[in-house]
């Protein structure tokens, strides 16, 4: 019997002589909560167990996340670019649909547990006041590091009284926060947290008020969010960035643990198909590694290094596990429903836009609108703020949209009398 006690250590990489960086910091984000509110690590283990019976799918659809990034930044290093943001988008549709290229690199003796979680991360298109949005919002912030020194946690990020930005609607948004969780020593400035996340919230066997409206989300520091990041973690180790702690974290707000249980080969992490481990990688890629004697259907596996959820390197992660993809879903599909199940935060519904597309998308200086039937329509682009930059009309199948003069970013592109938008990507 797999233990199932919902409990996420994390690890130190060195950086320095004198400093090191954590990987992952959801254990102390759950002890955090646990301090505020006696009872919360019980009811998240609950929620564990009530989504591991609950493994019958409700469908095998592709479930839709809206998501919104949340850039919050002092210096102009970390007010991270568009483009870096959709690289990012692109990787987790990538690890979560198993289109990654480097899929390709999973041993053979794993093929046969691989997991498609069949889950689409997208930017949102309306905010919570149902104005078209670009899924991004800026903060600029006088802090220089949201690091909590005592909690190891970075809260003040999810608060704009603190210096940061409140949470959109948690049970309809993914709300990720990118931002600095550095320390300076000297002239270096040193990494602290990599990232951190939450177990699924907001559930009625839950204690009155043991998560609250600002605890929800991910916590990305901004270098390693992306695979185009222009700027690189500071210190004496180098540290490959591929994307993967994102894709880590959002697989702890959605229910998974870490692959080797937190502890030794008497721990787990609650998942059949996932061998067993007696401590985290250490941001390697060791393949040779056996370090616990796990029978599954019969055989002793090695320890999975490619998996998302352990803590190899970044370009060792392939894959998630049939058994990781049914336990997520589980959690979609009965503590995170509202996030997928008529989610006004999308446009995914409107037929008629369904049937327009735009191409080139990404576009320089023009892009053309296409639609199946015949329109007679005011056309209006939006930027990220919901302002108007520019309008033009579509009398019949195809119009052209000179977008010469607007600068580089997201934009939505609204139809007349047709409820849904159209993401426009200016580059």
């Amino acid at each position: 019997m797999k233990k199932t006690l919902l409990l996420i250590s994390s690890i130190f990489i060195g950086y320095s002589t004198f400093a090191q960086t954590q990987r992952c910091a959801t254990v102390e984000y759950m002890n955090y909560r646990e301090n505020l509110q006696n009872g919360y690590i019980q009811a998240t283990q609950s929620v564990f167990n009530t989504a591991k019976k609950s493994n019958q799918q409700k469908s095998d659809e592709t479930y839709i996340i809206p998501v919104v990034v949340h850039v919050v930044y002092k210096k102009a290093q970390e007010n991270i670019a568009d483009s870096v943001i959709l690289d990012q988008i692109r990787v987790l549709n990538e690890d979560y649909n198993r289109l990654n290229a480097d899929s390709v690199n999973l041993r053979n003796e794993f093929l046969p547990y691989v997991g498609n979680a069949k889950i689409e991360f997208r930017l949102a298109e309306f905010d919570p006041n149902g104005n078209p949005t670009t899924g991004i919002t800026r903060t600029q912030t006088t802090l220089n590091s949201f690091l909590e020194m005592g909690s190891g946690l970075a809260e003040k990020v999810k608060s704009t009284a603190d210096g940061g930005i409140d949470p959109w609607n948690q049970s309809r948004y993914l709300n990720i926060w990118v931002c600095n969780m550095a320390l300076t020593w000297g002239t270096t400035e040193i990494p602290m947290v990599l990232g951190y996340a939450t177990p699924p919230a907001n559930l009625p066997n839950w204690p009155a008020g043991s998560t609250g409206n600002m605890s929800d989300g991910v916590v990305i520091q901004y270098q390693v969010f992306g695979t185009n990041n222009p700027t690189p973690l500071s210190g004496g180790t180098p540290y490959v960035v591929k994307g993967r702690t994102v894709t880590h974290e959002v697989g702890h707000y959605l229910g998974l643990r870490h692959i080797w249980g937190d502890g030794d080969c008497t721990q787990e992490d609650g998942i059949d198909d996932t061998p067993n481990a007696d401590a985290q990688s250490q941001s390697d890629c060791n393949k040779t590694k056996n370090t616990c004697v796990d029978a599954i259907d019969g055989e002793d596996l090695p320890d999975l290094v490619e998996n998302f959820m352990d803590y190899s390197a970044e370009d060792c992660q392939n894959t998630f596990t049939k058994g990781q993809v049914e336990l997520m879903r589980a959690v979609i599909e009965n503590n995170r429903w509202d996030l997928v199940n008529d989610n006004d935060a999308l446009s995914t519904k409107a037929v008629d836009m369904i049937a327009t597309s735009l191409y080139p998308n990404p576009a320089n200086n023009t892009i053309t609108l296409v639609s199946e039937k015949s329109l007679n329509a005011h056309l209006t682009v939006f930027d990220g703020n919901g302002k108007e930059v520019l309008t033009s009309k579509i009398n019949g199948m195809k119009a052209v949209l000179d977008i010469s003069s607007l600068e580089n970013g997201i934009y939505h592109l609204q139809i007349e009398n047709m409820g849904g938008v159209k993401k426009i990507v200016k580059m």
